[in-house]
């Protein structure tokens, strides 16, 4: 028997070139009492706060492996609900920085989240088309709902209402009154799809945005409130063009809400809505769109209202005293009066998301978070016409503004260089921290010169950019190439590098140390001389020098790869089998293999000897951008599109391990000449840096590993769970199965089983000790009573129901088959019996006669048992309703007499505050009448 091939673990070590991923949301955090300090924004599968006067990570979030989407902040800033690519929704607290719950309900990625303004509940939408309202006090989903046909793009929590509104791409915006878990509103005014809205004026005014030029004004009324309380005029009961119900629902649903469109407001922009948004005194409306500018918009309050109206008024009577022809009709106020849009203000890139808060009566600050990896904080005075705009900060040096196309690094493995269209940057390895950034060209190929103290980049125009990294400043740009310089290698005995272009050649350089003759002090710098030019029939895609320098390949557009002999350029072997062309390539330490990986998808490994094909696999799911050499190993690294870096034996021709992460193409790798150190870069924007663990990897194990991940994404993928006898289909439960459900499930039929045995051996051995007379000793518990420290069997499936988190319980019962869940209603009536943890028994108790009520109610052996749970669960609530109301009368009676000792009357502002916004709501709705 031969001795296995040992393999180390190469594990992920950090993330970092990212500001902000360009699929999430921003928004804005307090921070010792500093109102808007902070801001929190997606980073691939991270959420970072960033501080915005010191451009610093304040902190880092850390997620599973899926990309976050959406953000949404409590209402006393103290969580951060992140809705992550996966359809999964966590939520985490920002002093701790430690995820508080995870909700897994949405198939698909979630596009909208929202707290409710006591921060006790979180409605989420997803690209499924499903609502979910979740309760973050017993970490369960309460309900989804179903009624959209396209992907969700808002929700919205009703203030002081038990409504929820949600906009979709179905072009509709629907009003969900949650205590019937129904539909009972839907507007079908818009002509396309609704991407944002905003409520504003207490609740009373909603603002929709789509994907033309007009931001719709809609009027609400709850028919809660009675006349004498808004003293206004009757609205209608209804209007034709507000909902799709039938006049039987219509009618029903206008005692709960009223809408009526009251008209338009045109934008500057003329293409679609991506925000809008508005500051915590509802004053000042941001609205956005793809683009890179930003309007702002005035919501006139009530004494502007009034000021207008009796200017328009006067205007008016003077007219008619002077006998000029006016208008019969009084002057009204115009819905631009209500809503005026006053300018817009143009950011440095297009806009992602926009968050903004008052800082003073007449000056916004505005967070913007922008496409190109960098955010933006923006002081906006808005003055009666015109805006004055001053950009506060940019946080961008964390990252480059386009996708990186090339690494590198240096000889000593401690500096790391990544170009892209417009910038180098070198980065420390030690503390991932950007220590220069230099201006450059659209870079395609990167190299460090001998002495790490110059860096060459190849550029799409065809030059080659020399860099001093002392000096921080180009010394070098050589008109290399007439065509996109797509590769270029340094020579083993560090003379010079080889180019290969577009432009059919390639091209020998060699290093010299040249004066300049603007420079006094007389220093030398480097720069390139060319030697030699080789000509090609088709396009260069990639040059490759082999380490002993005696050969170079030379991958062509025609799917072949030429290998010539160095000294005299005399063809050496052609190598051809690739179906499409070869865009990376590397050859062994010791110039024995070869490597080439293709837009085909396969990676081949070559003899350098002869030119034989040794295997051809199939490595990628889409094209292999990149690939490198182990130094003084076979072992060699791949990137590809399908998002995955991947680690090969060239002797074994196996897959050793696959590194997992990033989320978008991966465009390039470097190796580290120690070998220790592998980083990679992706169309997410992120640098990725993988280090070698001591760790030894077994491959049979890692195969193992990936089953099991096959099978639990197989189990996610499966559909809503299925209630017996539920017809409904605007609302069903709101989990979804997962891995994490199954295996609950599985240790509490397990228990469940236990419990069934550890019963009989306990009558059993009663008849024994009856039938000898005797006192025998008890048997020996089930060893996983012992770990659980289970005094009984009834006390052990309570510590297995105790462990299973509350928002997996749920989808854990209701996979328990039907001679299962029997078995469990009468363990739960030993619990009720005891007076053991009530509420979680209750909980299980009305979800399986909730699920399985057809079964237990046609078994007549069941029915004796439900009446006695009924009586014994009632009165345990009732203990439970008397002992928590025993408790806040008792704190009751302490607040007022604390009243009565220090005189002061506790939450009397809220109630001024109350009074004052119902006085304005008065007010406005009798002006607007």
């Amino acid at each position: 028997m031969g001795v296995t091939k040992q393999y180390l673990r190469v594990e992920p070590t950090a993330t970092f070139g990212l500001v902000a991923s360009h699929r999430s949301s921003v928004v804005l955090l307090d921070r010792h009492g500093n109102q808007g300090r902070c801001a929190a924004v997606g980073a691939c599968e991270h959420v970072i706060v960033w501080d915005l006067h010191t451009k610093d990570k304040v902190l880092t979030l850390t997620g599973d492996k899926h990309e976050v989407t959406v953000l949404a902040r409590s209402p006393d800033h103290s969580h951060l609900a992140v809705g992550y690519m996966d359809g999964s929704v966590r939520v985490f607290e920002l002093r701790a920085g430690t995820s508080v719950v995870t909700f897994h309900g949405h198939r698909s990625a979630v596009t909208a989240l929202a707290y409710d303004h006591d921060g006790l509940r979180i409605a989420s939408g997803a690209k499924d088309t499903d609502v979910i309202v979740w309760d973050i006090v017993s970490e369960a989903g309460l309900f989804r709902l179903k009624g959209h046909k396209g992907e969700i793009t808002k929700v919205f929590f009703f203030k002081g209402k038990n409504i929820l509104i949600s906009s979709s791409k179905d072009t509709f915006v629907k009003f969900w009154d949650l205590d019937t878990q129904h539909c009972f509103r839907t507007l079908t005014g818009h002509r396309a799809e609704v991407y944002s809205f905003v409520v504003v004026n207490g609740g009373h005014r909603l603002i929709t945005g789509s994907s033309d030029s007009e931001l719709r004004i809609w009027d609400m009324t709850h028919r809660s409130e009675t006349d004498e309380d808004l003293e206004g005029p009757e609205l209608p009961t209804k209007h034709p063009r507000l909902t799709d119900e039938s006049d039987e629902e219509d009618d029903e649903s206008s005692q709960i809400l009223q809408c009526e469109s009251r008209g338009s407001v045109m934008r500057q922009g003329r293409d679609r809505v991506v925000c809008l948004a508005t500051d915590q005194s509802e004053r000042y409306l941001l609205c956005h769109g793809p683009g890179s500018f930003c309007e702002v918009f005035v919501l006139a309050t009530e004494d502007e209202l009034k000021k207008k109206l009796a200017k328009r008024r006067k205007k008016a009577r003077l007219r008619s005293e002077a006998g000029v022809d006016c208008d019969p009709e009084q002057p009204s106020l115009t819905i631009e009066d209500e809503v005026r849009r006053v300018d817009r203000f143009k950011l440095s890139a297009k806009l992602r998301w926009v968050d903004a808060i008052l800082m003073e009566p007449s000056r916004l600050k505005v967070v913007v978070l922008l496409n190109n990896n960098s955010m933006e904080t923006v002081t906006v005075h808005v003055d009666v016409r015109t805006l004055e705009v001053q950009r506060s900060s940019v946080i961008h040096s964390s990252g480059h503004r386009s996708d990186v196309r090339t690494l590198a690094f240096s000889s000593d493995s401690a500096t790391i260089l990544s170009a892209s269209a417009e910038q180098v940057k070198l980065w420390a390895r030690s503390n991932l921290q950007c220590i220069r950034t230099l201006a450059c060209d659209y870079a395609l190929c990167s190299a460090f010169a001998p002495g790490d103290r110059n860096v060459v980049i190849g550029t799409k125009s065809g030059r080659l950019q020399v860099f001093d990294v002392d000096q921080g400043s180009m010394v070098g740009d050589i008109e290399a190439h007439s065509g996109a310089l797509w590769s270029l290698c340094s020579s083993p005995d560090k003379r010079g590098i080889v180019t290969g272009s577009a432009d059919n050649t390639v091209k020998f350089w060699n290093y010299e140390l040249v004066s300049s003759p603007d420079d006094e002090s007389g220093r030398k710098h480097l720069t390139l001389v060319h030697t030699r030019t080789l000509k090609m029939d088709e396009d260069v895609l990639c040059v490759k020098y082999s380490p002993d320098q005696r050969l170079l390949a030379v991958a062509l557009l025609d799917n072949t790869v030429k290998v010539f002999f160095t000294d005299t350029l005399k063809f050496f072997l052609s190598l051809y089998g690739h179906k499409l062309p070869v865009l990376c390539m590397d050859i062994s330490s010791d110039s024995t293999l070869i490597v080439t990986g293709s837009a085909d998808r396969n990676v081949k490994i070559w003899g350098l000897d002869f030119g034989d094909c040794h295997r051809s696999l199939f490595a990628h799911d889409d094209s292999i951008m990149c690939l490198q050499f182990v130094p003084k190993t076979h072992l060699f690294y791949t990137g590809g599109k399908d998002r995955k870096v991947k680690q090969w034996d060239a002797d074994n021709f196996e897959n050793v391990i696959t590194l997992q992460g990033h989320h978008g193409e991966v465009w390039a790798l470097a190796v580290s000449p120690s070998g220790n150190f592998v980083v990679s870069t992706s169309h997410d924007r992120s640098i990725r840096l993988w280090e070698k663990s001591q760790e030894v990897l077994v491959l049979e194990e890692e195969r193992e590993m990936e089953r099991e991940k096959e099978y639990e994404e197989s189990v996610a993928q499966g559909g809503e769970p299925v209630v017996a006898g539920e017809t409904t289909t605007e609302v069903s439960l709101a989990g979804k199965k997962t891995i994490e459900t199954v295996k609950a499930a599985e240790r509490l039929i397990e228990a469940v089983e236990i419990y069934s045995e550890e019963t009989r051996k306990e009558v059993e051995h009663a008849a024994q000790c009856k039938a000898t007379g005797k006192e025998l000793p008890p048997p020996a518990p089930h060893p996983l009573m012992v770990a659980h420290s289970a005094t009984s069997p009834a006390r052990f499936v309570l510590e297995i129901i105790k462990k299973i988190k509350s928002s997996e319980l749920e989808e854990a019962l209701l996979v328990l088959p039907f001679p299962t869940a029997t078995e469990l209603l009468s363990i739960l009536e030993v619990l009720l019996n005891k007076g053991w943890e009530t509420e979680l028994t209750c909980r299980c108790l009305l979800f399986l006669l909730k699920i399985h009520h057809g079964q237990v109610t046609s078994t007549q052996v069941l029915l004796p048992v439900v009446d006695r749970l009924r009586t014994q669960a009632t009165q345990r609530t009732d203990q439970l309703k008397d002992l928590v109301g025993f408790n806040l009368m008792g704190l009751q009676m302490l607040r007022l007499r604390m009243e009565e000792r220090q005189e002061v009357k506790f939450f009397a502002d809220a109630t001024a505050k109350f009074r004052e916004k119902k006085k304005k709501r008065k007010a406005i709705l009798t002006i607007t009448s």
